[in-house]
């Protein structure tokens, strides 16, 4: 989730940030402090860091050192009981303003439409693991169906039926409202090039194809996403079409996704998402807690460098609140030396303008 109360009452200002306007940094500093809300709003819950993936394109596989292990459930449970989901009124208020201000209409297919229309609403069970290698994903997907809020992940299609095809099918029929599969190439060997040896997309085709079936059959509720990635590969519109093709007139949410932080990466091909084209607004909209139970900065922050609070004995509300989380803000105004949001992230930090 992503707070959208502080999304529209940034916007008008955001706007003209982003056009150069000039303003006070204290003024600014108070009037993002005034636009958020002071109940935490969870952007993610990573569940496991524990992948068998080595992809090409992700800092786990050549940066990441923290060890791994999975949100104890004690925890998820208490974190779940400090998050409400988005009551309807305020969840059509937003579809309108993001029908007016963004121009992406509800009924859309996108990656902008994913960000604007999904994200927004889902606790999103994944950060730097595979969801479907944590044993407790099918209760953890319960629990949030039965306290209403809506649930997402984004995994390996590889990983479908590592623990038992069954198991896929419990986590929709636990009321999975999004999962996303993110393929590379309709080719095994490329797929295994860019993701590694674990990755093979005959096999993840023939599973999708599977759960979609099974989906029909149970009339489960489900989204099935497919991504791929723009890798900025010479043959990437090919690649493209290709998968396109597989999953013509299949039960799908099909869209082109940009590579989420190139930072790290040799060549940078950029962005068509709004997410990263807008300043980072991170630190004000959504909170994340990582599999080790501590409050990072948020999802990107791989190693847990910035930590902001300890889910296993603290309160949200006063994380939030409180001074570390004050003090972080206005290091995306100051831009300390040294500050991972400066030097490992693609995104501008509030500092950059003004």
């Amino acid at each position: 989730m992503i707070d959208i109360k502080f999304y529209q009452h940034f916007h008008d200002l955001k706007q003209s940030l982003m056009r150069g306007g000039c303003y006070d940094r204290q003024d600014l500093f108070d009037f993002l402090n005034k636009c958020k809300q002071e109940e935490p709003v969870i952007y993610n819950i990573e569940t496991t860091n524990l992948c068998n993936m080595r992809c090409q394109m992700c800092p786990r596989t050549t940066l990441m050192t923290r060890s791994n292990q999975e949100l104890p459930m004690d925890v998820f449970d208490e974190v779940i009981e400090q998050i409400r989901p988005w009551a309807f009124d305020e969840w059509e208020i937003w579809q309108d303003f993001v029908e007016l201000h963004y121009l992406v209409d509800r009924d859309g297919m996108s990656e902008n439409h994913f960000f604007l229309y999904v994200i927004p609403r889902v606790i999103q069970l994944h950060g730097y693991g595979s969801p479907l290698l944590d044993k407790h994903i099918v209760e953890r997907v319960e629990k949030l169906t039965r306290r209403g809020i809506p649930s997402y992940f984004s995994c390996n299609p590889s990983n479908i039926g590592i623990r038992g095809i069954e198991n896929d099918v419990a986590v929709y029929e636990a009321g999975l409202d999004y999962c996303k599969y993110s393929i590379e190439s309709v080719d095994d060997q490329t797929h295994k090039e860019i993701r590694g040896q674990a990755s093979n997309f005959t096999d993840a085709y023939i599973g999708i194809l599977y759960l979609l079936n099974e989906k029909a059959k149970r009339n489960l509720k489900t989204t099935i996403v497919i991504t791929m990635l723009d890798l900025g590969r010479p043959n990437q519109a090919e690649e493209w079409a290709k998968l396109q093709e597989k999953f013509e007139g299949l039960d799908v949410y099909l869209y082109f996704k940009s590579e989420d932080q190139q930072w790290y990466r040799e060549h940078r091909h950029g962005t068509k998402s709004i997410h990263w084209t807008e300043m980072c607004q991170i630190p004000w909209s959504s909170m994340t807690i990582k599999s080790n139970g501590e409050l990072a900065m948020c999802m990107e922050d791989f190693n847990n460098e910035i930590i902001l609070g300890d889910a296993r004995s603290d309160d949200l509300y006063d994380v939030w609140n409180g001074k570390k989380y004050q003090d972080f803000r206005w290091d995306h105004f100051n831009k300390p030396s040294g500050i991972k949001c400066v030097d490992q992230c693609d995104m501008k930090l509030m500092g950059d303008f003004v």
